[in-house]
């Protein structure tokens, strides 16, 4: 699991600079990397990190790295090392006693490095890269991938600088000056500097997942607010059909109560449907779902009032609103569908289009000669 935001951060240490190695991408300037490496893990030490490993073999830049952590890592500050080989496999990076290192040997229970690699990388907090071939430049394609804090050192080659290439499509939290550090020539200053960079990118990450996870917490505020007032509405609604008068010469409270318990209905199925969506706007849904219940209400009682003109001299509230509820509530839950009709006239009355007379099987009116040839 990903350390907690407040632990150390775990990094990763990937790549090789072994002259000796083919490489795809061919190394540049292998003869400072060895110092170079010892330079990146005392600023590691230096920053508070632990250091995720996968070999002690010198051919990879773990052992330099190592050394240079340890060298800088202190009794009032002890660093980390995690080293994940796969099951045959063991690791020495031949510490002195009186360093001030913990190793953890944490050993996958598979035999192929492969998977104890890339399963370990997905923990870590941060990825370092450096020279290496084709398993460094596919741990870095994985990191962006995961928006995963990476510092690729290209000033050194190989799969860490085409990784570094790959910045310019996919940069996640670093931004433009990041980038340029990451291709620099390497100098003095190059370590501590390329550090602070994958720190800061950690930063940002964290932050981001602290602001989504903010968001969230509020939509899910927001949405627990829409749910209440669809609830209150819902039961709003049915009061209204409890307490309905008999039928009676309609007055003004039997109107209000005949046109309000719809309108109710109809925003709490237009809040009810907004709580599905990922935008949860409850207040701007109960208004469309309004607008969609009074115009679906109103169309009705216009064409009951056209065929019973004497609707309203005897008006049974009760029994409209057994229809007119569910009708206000369908209208809000599908605002959209009713504004789509509206604005294709489809709530008008339907257009006749005249028959086409060249249309196959349509009668030929009287003195046609038909087509010409």
């Amino acid at each position: 699991m990903t350390s907690p935001h407040f632990a150390r951060p775990l990094i990763a240490v990937i790549g090789s600079t072994d002259p000796h190695r083919s490489f795809t991408h061919p190394l540049r300037s292998a003869d400072l990397a060895p110092e170079a490496c010892r330079q990146l893990g005392r600023e590691l030490a230096r920053a508070g990190c632990d250091l995720a490993v996968f070999s002690s073999s010198p051919e990879y830049i773990e052992t330099d790295v190592v050394a240079g952590y340890a060298d800088a890592c202190t009794e009032a500050e002890p660093g980390r090392v995690a080293a994940f080989p796969p099951r045959h496999s063991d690791v020495d990076f031949a510490l002195p006693p009186d360093a001030h290192v913990r190793m953890e040997i944490l050993r996958d229970s598979s035999g192929e490095w492969e998977v104890a690699f890339y399963h370990t990388l997905l923990t870590c907090d941060g990825v370092l890269l450096m020279g290496g071939g084709q398993s460094t430049r596919v741990a870095g394609i994985i990191a962006l991938a995961q928006r995963l804090p990476l510092v690729s050192v290209a000033a050194f080659g190989g799969g860490a600088g085409q990784v570094w290439i790959n910045f310019d499509k996919v940069r996640n939290d670093a931004d433009d000056s990041d980038i340029r550090l990451m291709g620099d020539n390497w100098s003095s200053v190059s370590a501590a500097r390329l550090i602070a960079c994958l720190l800061r990118q950690r930063e940002r990450r964290l932050q981001n997942i602290a602001e989504r996870a903010q968001g969230e917490r509020t939509a899910a505020r927001r949405s627990a607010r829409g749910l209440t007032v669809a609830a209150v509405c819902m039961l709003a609604s049915l009061a209204a059909l409890v307490t309905a008068e008999q039928s009676r010469q309609a007055g003004a409270l039997d109107l209000l109560v005949l046109v309000g318990a719809p309108l109710v209905a109809s925003a709490a199925g237009a809040i009810l449907r907004n709580s599905f969506e990922s935008d949860v706007r409850w207040g701007r849904a109960a208004v469309r779902g309004l607008g969609a219940g009074l115009v679906s209400v109103l169309l009705y009682f216009a064409s009951q009032l056209l065929t019973v003109p004497a609707l309203l001299d005897d008006l049974d509230v009760r029994r409209l609103l057994f229809f007119t509820i569910p009708l206000g509530f369908t209208a809000g839950f599908t605002f959209d569908l009713v504004f789509e009709r509206l604005r294709s006239g489809a709530a008008g009355p339907p257009t006749v289009q005249p028959p086409d007379p060249l249309a196959p099987g349509a009668s030929r009116p009287p003195n046609s000669d038909g087509p010409r040839n």
